[in-house]
């Protein structure tokens, strides 16, 4: 029943949100939510801690503006094959990748995703440096036109509803739970036979073509690409947002991604508000600062919440009602 209520007053919120914040706002978080929910699929579920996620954003997100603004396609089109190109991407460091483990692991991913992006710095449709600019919306099965932020909003939150219902189907299925057994003990599920280079791999991709979908959708929105999508910092901010919200758990990236972006985006006004209020001149250098404090609020999620804001609230809740 709980549930229920909660959904509902959900779905309610989302659906008056573009009225009270600046839908392109709300726009940004959801996509980078949907690309933080992507990585956790990867490291929450399947334990393997990729460096190189921001390939498949990124590269999605260039995709999908080329073939909306130099081709002319349609905005479903030009998404789902941003997602497929993410997706193949994905099976090539994949496969790459996943025979070995731990931190070698991760630093062939990242070195696989650094060459993507110097592929990208150079490929003269990407405009190097500069970016991709002028990338239009274009409209939904050539029917619905979505120069509207309110109708793009909503096209963009049934994108990012069907990807985490997704995602559940994934993690709830039982090809979910050889993932779990893959993430617990390696070992273990080699010797139930299973084999767990197929499983990784398949999860490999699944992450990347939902961080691909994510991207393409994000380019989509705010109209341009730049090279700081497809950045390696770019893959340490969605592990930040995935450590900071949760990871495993299913709601942890979405708040992770929201108090990112919404520090990005809003603490020189809240530096500007404090100084306002206090006469203080010093806060207005904290907009200035924001590597700084994000860093910061990672070290106390750190100490105080080790397995996250959400993780660590679960915790506690289900320690009360084991109480009760």
């Amino acid at each position: 029943m709980k549930t229920k209520l909660l959904t509902l007053v959900g779905c309610l919120a989302l659906i008056a949100l573009p009225y009270l914040v600046y839908p392109v706002f709300l726009m940004k978080i959801l996509c980078f939510a949907l690309f933080a929910c992507s990585f956790n699929l990867l490291i929450g579920y399947t334990g393997l801690l990729s460096f190189g996620h921001a390939a498949f954003f990124g590269a999605a997100g260039y995709i999908a503006g080329y073939l909306l603004r130099d081709v002319g396609l349609t905005f479903e089109v030009a998404v789902l094959v941003g997602t497929l190109g993410a997706g193949i991407i994905g099976y090539i460091m994949g496969g790459l990748a996943i025979r070995r483990r731990g931190i070698y692991f991760t630093m062939i991913t990242l070195a696989l995703a650094q060459m993507v992006y110097f592929v990208f710095l150079q490929a003269p449709f990407t405009g190097g440096e500069d970016g991709f600019q002028n990338v239009p919306r274009s409209s939904l099965f050539g029917l619905l036109n979505l120069s509207s932020d309110t109708t793009m909003y909503y096209v963009v939150v049934g994108i990012v509803i069907l990807s985490l219902v997704l995602i559940h189907r994934i993690i709830s299925s039982p090809y979910g739970n050889v993932l779990a057994a893959i993430r617990e003990n390696e070992p273990r599920a080699i010797s139930l036979g299973y084999d767990v280079n197929k499983y990784k791999l398949l999860a490999f991709v699944l992450s990347a073509m939902i961080a691909g979908l994510a991207g393409a959708t994000k380019a989509a929105v705010l109209g341009f690409e730049t090279l700081a999508d497809i950045h390696w910092s770019t893959s340490g901010l969605v592990i930040l947002m995935t450590l900071i919200g949760g990871k495993g758990t299913f709601t942890g990236p979405l708040v992770g991604a929201f108090v990112i972006i919404f520090l990005e985006n809003k603490l020189g006004e809240a530096g500007t508000f404090l100084a306002h209020l206090t006469g203080i001149e010093g806060f207005q250098a904290i907009g200035e600062s924001i590597t700084t404090v994000i860093g910061l609020i990672f070290i106390v999620c750190v100490l105080a919440f080790r397995r996250g804001v959400v993780g660590e609230l679960m915790d506690r809740l289900t320690q009360r009602n084991a109480v009760s």
